[in-house]
């Protein structure tokens, strides 16, 4: 059983309250008192590696937390943490390390902690609740056909990142740093996240994939979606690394931790999207549009052809 099925099949039918959109989208959302709230779980061994940099597994867990409320045009505001764990885990020196990186977060984007709970376990996890206000916010599934399909910042380095952190990838100190760094590090847009609701018709955080974050986006609306790879951006380093070692970019660019937000908009809003990408210096990128039932979703290549593609991120199975 994989995740979407348990969620259809056991707890949408409990889930009444309106406020949490029926499961189909990442937040709780409260229209009168304007409360956004979104839950994440982090495990060792599943979602990062292993805990021998504590201050780097804190930063990742905190962005991508937050990530969900900026993907729907929330500023997070406050931040609750439970963990599981052990001695190994939680020494004086890690603690230290896990405290200071979470104030840097705290200083960055401007959280501040408002609780959580320990307990003692042998597994190593971590739970964040992230809440944030807001009058009105960008839904999941409304999209509309002929929307444009965009993405912020570049996707794919997180990916080689983790390829490093597991030893199956040998690649010059410089760029191991970096790609190491962007997979602990997701960069984060507030500046695109405050002005989403003017730009937008739906939006997702990328952290499962691209394409399985873009099917997530349109499940309730069925449609389809037309994507150019040529499209899709990556950074020059990553650009550099597929070219000199003759890599497919599509096999690199839908294995999730990206943690960039991916929306569709109006094609009215073209021009103003590409104003604010400039003046904001945000690298906002138009990969496709979105099609009616009729057609199927398609992923095109250099020579426009259309790509099949068997992976397309990744599914919590259980």
């Amino acid at each position: 059983m994989h995740e979407f099925e348990l969620i259809n099949n056991y707890l949408k039918k409990i889930a009444k309250n309106k406020n949490s959109l029926n499961l189909s989208d990442d937040v709780f959302f409260d229209r009168i008192k304007g409360l956004v709230i979104s839950v994440d779980t982090y495990v060792e061994g599943n979602h990062f590696i292993d805990f021998k940099k504590p201050e780097l597994v804190i930063k990742k867990i905190i962005r991508s937390s937050i990530s969900d409320l900026l993907s729907k045009g929330v500023k997070p505001k406050y931040y609750f943490i439970s963990v599981s764990g052990n001695k190994k885990a939680f020494t004086k020196k890690n603690l230290k390390k896990i405290s200071k990186s979470l104030d840097d977060e705290q200083k960055k984007y401007k959280l501040a902690l408002g609780g959580g709970d320990t307990v003692f376990s042998n597994k190593l996890s971590f739970t964040i609740t992230s809440i944030g206000f807001a009058k009105k916010i960008v839904f999941r599934n409304k999209a509309k056909i002929y929307d444009d399909i965009y993405i912020s910042g570049n996707i794919g380095d997180s990916y080689l990142g983790l390829l490093i952190l597991k030893n199956n990838l040998k690649i010059s100190n410089f760029k191991k740093k970096y790609f190491i760094n962007k997979y602990y590090k997701p960069d984060l847009y507030m500046k695109l996240s405050k002005n989403l609701n003017s730009l937008a018709s739906s939006s997702i955080d990328i952290s499962d994939g691209l394409f399985a974050d873009l099917e997530k986006l349109l499940n309730k609306n069925n449609l389809t979606y037309k994507v150019f790879l040529n499209k899709i951006p990556i950074s020059k380093n990553l650009s550099k690394f597929l070219h000199a070692r003759n890599l497919k970019k599509i096999n690199y660019i839908s294995k999730g931790d990206d943690y960039q937000i991916l929306f569709t908009a109006s094609k009215n809003n073209r021009s103003k999207i590409v104003k604010f990408s400039k003046k904001n210096e945000i690298r906002i990128t138009r990969i496709g549009k979105i099609l009616n039932r009729k057609e199927r979703s398609i992923i095109i290549d250099d020579n426009l052809k259309p790509i099949t593609l068997k992976n397309k991120g990744y599914l919590h199975r259980f």
